[in-house]
């Protein structure tokens, strides 16, 4: 049995990893070694991007080696928006580069949830960190309250792209209730629309954290979409979505 099962079904082709598309980006909450150890052992071949939330890699004395595993495995990690937020306020930048570097991070998202940052000031971080790492750009407040319109997320993204981001990433939290979403956990539907049409899908990940949320991405556009925020316990699950191994994705003629 591969990696991608028994073989006798026919289910839609998946790109091979290092891929550009249909990446699933995991959010790691501060899993043990154990536990890192244990779900690369499992889906390291599901697995494109983790990223450690929050400023959970600062205080976790186990990053270092937890690190070094995702990179054995070939899963890169990337240091969550808000502790590069908080790097910025406090103009450590410089520091925060040797030490990430020093550890073997290769990728750092850059965000403005907090909306303490100027948009000359994202544009700044975005073009300092890209010189040293995959740089993943976020766009949307952590109340809600920013973009208010499908223009500015757009014209956010865009600007976010051209200062050297790799990746935009549509917020939408681990509670699936701001930024794309309503407070109901529905889709922004116009804002999907806005972001397909100006941005190339293959560089956007669209934060999913909710199995509703994930099949609306799916259906709408393709198993190939790039999701993230997928917690760990929903990688093979996430995975039976976009192979249609599960009802709600499934075709049956």
């Amino acid at each position: 049995m591969s990696d991608g099962g028994p073989g006798f079904l026919d289910l839609p082709a998946r790109p091979a990893k290092p891929r550009s598309r249909g990446i699933t980006h995991v959010l790691d909450k501060g899993l043990t070694l154990a536990a890192t150890q244990g779900m690369l052992d499992q889906v390291a071949h599901l697995i494109d991007i983790v990223k450690i939330g929050w400023g959970i890699g600062y205080v976790d004395p186990l990053l270092p080696a937890r690190v070094a595993a995702y990179a054995a495995a070939g899963v890169p990690v990337c240091l969550g928006g808000t502790f590069t937020e908080v790097v910025a306020l406090q103009d450590k930048v410089a520091p925060y580069r040797d030490w990430a570097l020093s550890i073997g991070i290769t990728h750092a998202e850059v965000s403005n949830g907090l909306q303490a940052m100027t948009d000359d000031r994202k544009t700044w971080l975005i073009k300092e960190l890209s010189a040293d790492f995959v740089v993943l750009a976020e766009t949307g407040a952590k109340d809600g309250s920013y973009p208010t319109s499908p223009e500015q997320w757009t014209e956010e993204m865009i600007r976010d792209l051209e200062a050297g981001a790799a990746y935009v990433v549509a917020e939408g939290r681990e509670s699936g209730t701001v930024g794309l979403y309503s407070a109901d956990q529905a889709v922004h539907e116009e804002i999907v629309t806005a972001i397909t049409e100006l941005i190339p899908v293959d560089q956007v990940i669209f934060e999913t954290p909710l199995k509703a949320q994930q099949t609306w991405f799916i259906e709408a556009l393709g198993p190939d979409v790039n999701l993230g925020n997928i917690e760990p316990a929903s990688i093979l699950p996430l995975e039976t979505l976009r192979l249609g191994l599960r009802a709600d994705t499934a075709r049956t003629g």
